[in-house]
Parts: C-alpha cells; structure tokens; sequence
C-alpha cells in the first residue's frame, strides 16, 4: 500500500531539544557537572516520567529530600525550559515544508509534558502544520507504548500501512513498524530526504 501520510516527533527530529544547553549554563560549562546531574539527579528515565503524564510538582517531590540541595537546579527544567530548545533543526523543517507543499498530510506524536508542550508550540510556528498533535503527557502514555501509536491512528483515522513514522530515538521507530507504520530512525535531514524519496513522497 502506498505511504501517504507522514507522522513525526519534534525533539530530535524538528527542535533542537536538549537539557545540556539548559545545563551547560547552569554548571558553567563544566560538562562533567552536567553529565552527573544528567545521569544521577534529573536521569531520562525520570523526564519520562513527566512524558508520561506526571506533574512536574510530583517530579520534584519525588527527587525530595535525596537531592534537595539541586532543588534549584530541578526547577530549571520546568522554569528555564525554553533554553532546552534554543531553535528548530530547520534543515529538517524544510523537508516538512516540502512535504506539507505537495499536499502530504502531517501528523505529530511526541513524547512531552502537558505542561511545558502549550508554549513551545506558541513559539513555533510550523507545528500549525500539523492536521494532528498527539502529546504524550496529555494522554498520560509515552512512546514506544504501542497504546500512544493507537491513539493517533484511531483519532486522526489514520490507516498504519499509510503512514510513516520518523522519531530520532530508534525504539520508537521499531514499536511503530510493529504496528505495521514505516519507520523511520532519524539521524539527520539529508538522509530523511532520501527515504522520503524512495517512498515517493518527495
């Protein structure tokens, strides 16, 4: 069946999102610094938890009091949150432009909170793009749960073997091609392009 709709992340794949630019500034530029706070205060796996619908107030609490001396630090990421995207990856915007130009239907699928996803999509004009948004933190579910790919598909009427789905992080794309979308790891603008091509959807 032909591919004719295109799904994709934003961080990673459309925004420049990464904590170390926050905390590059915090720590000074002492990466060794960063990494640690990355790694043993404010790890993925906690971040995910907040992807996956929890309050950020929670997020804090449960770091209390084993890390309340970071508390400032941790309420960085919510407060200074905007410095984690400190642009768009725009080689990448212009290959959804492209596609949005020849009448492709996008759709986005992001693993975000619903609290810091409102003002970031103020800030960025391309996600009105989008036909459809599904944000994990307001489905209170996160990728690569194959439940979050249901959701978009049941609620946009979207068929899997039509779609593409591109998402920097490579188990994302594996839980959607279980689902029987295509897809797609992405690991820069220039090679999406091509796989776009051989798709004929550009």
């Amino acid at each position: 069946m032909t591919r004719r709709v295109v799904v994709f992340d934003f961080g990673g794949v459309l925004l420049d999102w990464n904590p170390r630019h926050l905390y590059r500034k915090l720590f000074a530029g002492d990466e060794a610094a960063v990494d640690a706070f990355l790694t043993e205060v404010c790890p993925p796996e906690w971040n995910l938890a907040q992807d996956a619908g929890r309050d950020f107030d929670a997020a804090v609490a449960a770091l209390m009091p084993a890390h309340r001396d970071k508390l400032p630090l941790i309420l960085a990421w919510r407060d200074r949150f905007e410095e984690m995207i400190p642009d768009a990856l725009h080689d990448t915007v212009a290959v959804a432009r492209e596609l949005k130009d020849r009448g492709v239907p996008l759709y986005a699928l992001t693993n975000w909170s619903h609290e810091t996803f409102p003002g970031q999509r103020q800030r960025f004009d391309f996600m009105d793009w989008f036909a459809g948004i599904v944000v994990s933190g307001e489905e209170k579910v996160a990728k690569p749960d194959p439940r979050i790919y249901r959701i978009l598909l049941e609620r946009y009427g979207l068929r899997a073997a039509e779609a593409v789905f591109i998402d920097d992080n490579p188990h994302n794309a594996q839980a959607a091609s279980a689902l029987g979308l295509h897809g797609v790891h992405f690991r820069s603008a220039a090679e999406l392009r091509r796989e776009l091509q051989e798709l004929s959807l550009l």
